[in-house]
């Protein structure tokens, strides 16, 4: 498989999902006008209202039914029962003043019912194929029960692993992030969202939601211009690109102004230099959450500057309902806002064909076969390997396999973060996929009844487990709830326990292989000498019994790469390859470790660069860097001239070689840097990647082109630049290696 700057194949999906022409716009606007110059003031403020119950609620209300009578709701978020779902809707079509359907929302993340990896799993197949793949199964299971928006994808930029939403993320690099975003739009919006199989996607948190201080969620974001055009933006602008139907709100404040109250976000970036036209939603109780924020004296005042800011419709809290209508009559509010509010969400109803068919099949699409068969393709490419000293693949043939850990037959676990709707029953996991597969050659032990048990009341038969075997998998990682929203970390070692069984085990003496579940990087220090292999599996979904099973026995070898980079100790977060560099950059002919300084030292600067004694300047495992079970070779890059100006293109030409003896996939990275600019910019910058399967000894001739105009960046206005000067490019197989050649741009 082959994946460039954008390949023709997804070129021609976007193609399909542009905008529609001119007459269906024009058509469209002229319905969104009849409907709106019918509805009285409190229809209006209405359809600002997203109503529910919580993720687990499962009532309906006399209430909401005479609320959507009255035309009083817009949208309904986590109703689940679809005779539910249908009384609703009838009740929004044939009994409220003008007939508005209403639209259906639940939070489908990485699967409905047939659970894909998590987002930064699927982040680290560097498939954006699988991506788009993921979002449709998803939207075909989900539209089938009348859900037809979705509060996905989740495209905040995250650098710092303690978050515990980064397990939602594409990862810290804003390319990488842009690909995944539009592959993910694509996939829930289908060919057009008038296909009664497609979700409204919904780009969320805008913006800077993943740069919170400490990596404590909710938290303050401070980010400069420059920074926030450059880093944070470029995912969201790529969904609108696509034609994404929703925004949602961050919950965090933005240099000191709340997202949902953010006029600079939401007006200037989003509709006037963007022209998005889609609606803007709060995240949930976001608006009232500016009072403790500090940013509004009460719930009035909140309605007021969320209404100016542009923010169309409110998640759960009542301030437009209870005040907007108050606020039009002062005149604080106009009318000409109100009702471009409402027009902005009638315009997708509209678009979703919802007038003319509000209803929906309520034919059971969850779990077919291909549907488990795309999920165990995304979680095989999504799996990394991280360290293999001659251990994998195995041999369950010929060598008994200790399998050991809390989350070696843990399906709950396995489906990780925001999975409302998937179901433990359907997740087939490692321990019930070797016992099928290799059942005399399993030795069983959990060790741990969860990660975080403390108890080691289970070691002894996990000891006795190892003894009987040839070989030690220990399943660890994270449970589910350990990430995800609310759920940041201080300390992102392995909790509980685990260390301590490792490393018992590992005075067995026998070939001992770690395989991580886990929604965020974890910390390795401590055992990373006690294992001879360490895969990392994040949360792999429904099929990841069935996907590790071909990883570790060799039916395939591994293909994912890290979408973030991986710190030694949480010392060093956050860490992200694409830093700016200082006067003093660290390099290992200059580095000084803490070991390295004499006693009673002269006291001096020592290596005068930018490090940490005790844990250097380099992370564990770089951006992009992963193992597989066979090695490439990359031959001489050559590039078409040494000097550019605006309008050509660099073509960069090599060869690839496949020197092992397993067939195997290499993903190969591109990466620039603007070596001096009127803004220093990064170390180095992803710009693309090819994802290349090769046969043993099988070489394959590349020609990557890029336009000089992707060199560009943004200045602290927002303004996009291509200045004059020298710049890096490498080839390489991860942030931190490659081949460098250098050009000028005249």
């Amino acid at each position: 498989m082959k994946y460039q700057f954008i390949t023709t194949a997804f070129a021609l999906l976007l193609l399909s999902c542009s905008e529609p022409q001119e007459t269906s716009t024009s058509s469209i606007e002229r319905k969104v006008d009849s409907v709106l110059s019918k509805m009285s003031l409190e229809e209006k403020i209405g359809q600002t209202a997203l109503r529910g119950t919580s993720s687990r609620g499962s009532g309906l209300s006399e209430e909401i039914k005479e609320q959507v009578r009255n035309g009083e709701i817009g949208a309904m978020l986590n109703v689940m029962n679809t005779d539910h779902i249908k009384e609703l809707q009838t009740i929004a079509i044939e009994e409220s003043p003008n007939g508005i359907p209403l639209i259906f929302a639940r939070d489908v993340i990485h699967g409905f019912k047939t659970i894909f990896p998590i987002p930064l799993g699927q982040a680290a197949s560097w498939n954006l194929e699988l991506v788009e793949q993921g979002s449709r199964i998803a939207s075909i299971e989900a539209s089938a029960q009348g859900i037809r928006w979705t509060f996905a994808p989740m495209i905040d930029i995250a650098r710092d692993p303690r978050w515990g939403r980064i397990a939602e993320s594409p990862g810290e690099d804003p390319f990488l992030a842009s690909e995944i975003s539009k592959a993910s739009v694509i996939g829930f919006q289908a060919e057009s969202l008038s296909d009664p199989s497609s979700m409204v996607a919904c780009a969320k948190h805008f913006a800077g939601y993943g740069a919170a201080i400490g990596g404590r969620d909710y938290n303050t974001a401070i980010i400069n211009d420059e920074l926030l055009y450059n880093v944070y933006l470029p995912p969201f602008k790529a969904a609108v690109d696509v034609g994404v139907g929703s925004f949602m709100t961050s919950f965090n404040e933005l240099n000191g102004v709340p997202a949902s109250g953010n006029q600079f976000l939401l007006k200037e970036i989003l509709r006037d230099q963007w022209n998005f036209d889609g609606f803007v939603v709060s995240d949930w109780d976001s608006v009232i959450e500016m009072i403790p924020h500090g940013f509004a004296e009460d719930e009035k005042e909140a309605a007021l500057k969320a209404g100016l800011a542009g923010l169309d419709m409110e998640m759960t809290s009542k301030t437009y309902e209870e005040n907007l209508a108050m606020l039009v009559e002062e005149q604080t509010i106009d009318m000409d806002q109100l009702d471009v509010m409402v027009r902005n969400i009638l315009r997708v109803k509209f678009r979703m064909n919802l007038f003319e068919e509000p209803h929906f099949n309520q034919e059971n699409k969850s779990y077919l076969p291909e549907h488990l068969e795309a999920a165990k393709s995304a979680a095989i490419e999504s799996m990394v390997l991280l360290k293999n000293e001659d251990v994998l693949p195995l041999n369950p043939d010929q060598k008994k396999i200790a399998l050991i850990g809390p989350l070696a037959n843990a399906p709950h676990e396995q489906l990780g973060t925001w999975t409302f709707d998937g179901e433990k029953e359907h997740t087939i996991t490692p321990l019930a996929t070797l016992r099928e597969k290799y059942s005399g050659q399993i030795n069983f032990a959990e060790g741990m009844t969860h990660s975080r048990d403390k108890s080691k009341k289970g070691f002894d038969k996990a000891l006795l487990a190892a003894k009987k075997s040839d070989i030690i998998v220990f399943i660890g990682g994270e449970e589910a709830i350990l990430s995800g929203e609310a759920h940041s970390r201080a300390n992102i070692d392995l909790p509980g326990a685990q260390e301590e069984l490792i490393q018992e085990l590992a005075k067995l003496d026998k070939p001992l292989v770690l395989v991580i579940m886990a929604g965020r990087p974890i910390t390795l220090g401590n055992i990373i000498d006690d294992v001879d292999a360490i895969l990392m599996a994040w949360h792999p979904g429904t099929m990841g019994g069935p996907a590790l099973e071909e990883i570790l026995t060799g039916s395939i070898s591994p293909s994912g790469r890290l979408p973030v980079t991986w710190p030694r100790s949480v010392g060093q977060v956050p860490i992200f390859y694409n830093h700016k560099n200082t006067g003093r950059p660290a390099s290992a002919d200059s580095y000084v470790g803490i070991e390295d300084i004499p006693i009673e030292a002269w006291q001096s600067s020592l290596g005068n660069e930018s490090h940490y004694l005790d844990d250097g300047y380099t992370p564990l495992f770089p951006f992009g860097y992963g193992l597989t079970y066979s090695q490439f070779e990359y031959g001489e890059i050559a590039i078409n001239q040494d000097q550019f100006v605006e309008g050509e293109a660099l073509e960069v030409k090599y060869t690839i070689t496949n020197t092992g003896d397993s067939k195997a996939a290499e993903v190969v990275q591109y990466y620039f840097q603007d070596v001096s600019a009127s803004i220093t910019r990064p170390v180095r910058e992803l710009v693309g990647f090819d994802k290349i399967e090769l046969e043993p000894g099988e070489s394959k001739s590349m020609t990557f082109l890029l336009p000089v105009e992707k060199l560009s960046y943004y200045n602290k206005d927002g303004k996009s630049m291509l200045e004059p000067g020298k710049f890096n490019f490498w080839v390489a197989p991860n942030a931190e290696s490659g081949e460098k050649i250098s050009f000028e741009v005249r």
